[in-house]
């Protein structure tokens, strides 16, 4: 029971679980003037509602304490019903109980949605144009706005019109895997006018679906910005008809792959590149040059001390980077030095010939048909053999 003093005089004793009906009764003057109580009362329930959401997030969510306080400011929780619900159609669907946490942190109003008027149907869409569970929870959890979104006045007309671009829902889940953004743009005022933009400069459909599948950040960008990027593109001597040209765009669009961008060519001008390699090399492979700074400087330094190979060498073959220092360059070319050493292949053969072909032709190529000349080859390849050992024996 709570007391309050000094209401001119008067003791008041009251259950503040009692109805507020029953409360009113015993008051002895008038209403109006009690806005003090119900701002208590009020108080009381606000913090027992606060301290029900803030055990919820973590008990139940695995919230952090910290992380659900700050949680608790967006969302407040009545009661268990609706969030179980949520939560056991989230389980229901795939989603882990880390990606769970996630989400909620993300999206903690989603914790009061209608599971069968809100959430359900979005996912039975996605799910209808193909995409997995797997997928779709991983897209959602990365971002969970899209479940806040009209299914019938955002979601489907934007699927609508990523189909008429795409012309496959495979290819709408594969841009929907690097953004849910998609779902959510308004398309006639970011992708249209960039698709046309690019339909304008005679960029072939697909190649126009190659950077909306795979890089649809790129099409949502503002069309002044994105129709200088592709003036820019174009000035380097891009073509437009090619999939390089798209590329290109991306490579350089946002201030994150353009500060990307600059990095990588500092980087390539410290190993001697010149400008004109750097844009050969740009225009053969335009994502060299969003490559992290350390992917390139102990690629380079492989090729040239290792492998031999000049600096503008490198820059004519810029693909080479790509491939992994440790799975697919070192055993390739150590296989590719002992052969050399051995006088069974040409010491200036390429390294495209032995870094670009799968690994079956790669096996039969340079391995399986030497075993009889050098028999430990397999296992240098494999990792089981040492190349020094392997080149200082039976000379």
């Amino acid at each position: 029971m709570l007391q309050l003093q000094n209401f001119h005089g008067v003791r008041l004793k009251f259950d503040l679980c009692a109805p507020l009906r029953s409360f009113r009764s015993t008051i002895p003057f008038p209403i109006h003037r009690n806005h003090t109580i119900h701002r208590l009362i009020s108080a009381k329930f606000s913090a027992e509602h606060h301290n029900f959401t803030i055990s919820y997030l973590t008990d139940t969510c695995g919230l952090l304490p910290e992380t659900a306080i700050v949680v608790s400011e967006k969302v407040q929780l009545h009661n268990r019903e609706k969030p179980d619900s949520v939560l056991e159609l989230l389980e229901s669907h795939g989603f882990s109980k880390s990606q769970i946490s996630k989400l909620v942190r993300k999206r903690p109003s989603l914790l009061l949605a209608s599971v069968n008027q809100t959430l359900l149907p979005k996912l039975e869409f996605f799910y209808s144009i193909g995409a997995s569970r797997l997928v779709l929870a991983r897209a959602l959890t990365s971002d969970p706005t899209v479940l806040t979104r009209s299914l019938q006045n955002q979601i489907i007309p934007s699927y609508r019109y990523l189909k008429s671009v795409l012309l496959s829902d495979a290819k709408v889940v594969a841009a929907l895997k690097r953004t849910s953004w998609i779902f959510l743009e308004d398309h006639t005022k970011t992708l249209m006018p960039n698709i046309d933009v690019l339909r304008d400069e005679g960029v072939p459909q697909p190649c126009i679906a190659l950077l909306l599948t795979h890089f649809p950040e790129t099409l949502m960008q503002k069309t002044d910005s994105f129709e200088e990027t592709v003036a820019e593109i174009k000035g380097m001597g891009f073509d437009p008809s090619k999939s390089t040209f798209v590329l290109a765009i991306h490579a350089i669009s946002g201030k994150g792959n353009r500060s990307i961008w600059n990095r990588c060519y500092d980087v390539y001008r410290k190993w001697g590149w010149t400008k004109e390699e750097i844009l050969m090399a740009f225009r053969k492979h335009p994502h060299c040059m969003i490559l992290s700074e350390e992917k390139i400087s102990k690629g380079m330094e492989y090729f040239t001390e290792k492998m031999g190979k000049s600096a503008g060498t490198i820059a004519k073959t810029p693909v080479v980077l790509f491939f992994s220092l440790e799975k697919r360059i070192i055993p390739r070319c150590s296989v590719l030095r002992v052969l050399s050493a051995r006088g069974l292949v040409k010491r200036d053969l390429s390294l495209t010939t032995v870094l670009l072909p799968v690994e079956k032709r790669f096996l039969e190529t340079f391995v399986i048909k030497y075993l009889e000349n050098v028999p430990e080859l397999m296992d240098l390849y494999q990792g089981n053999a040492n190349l020094d050992e392997v080149l200082a024996s039976n000379f």
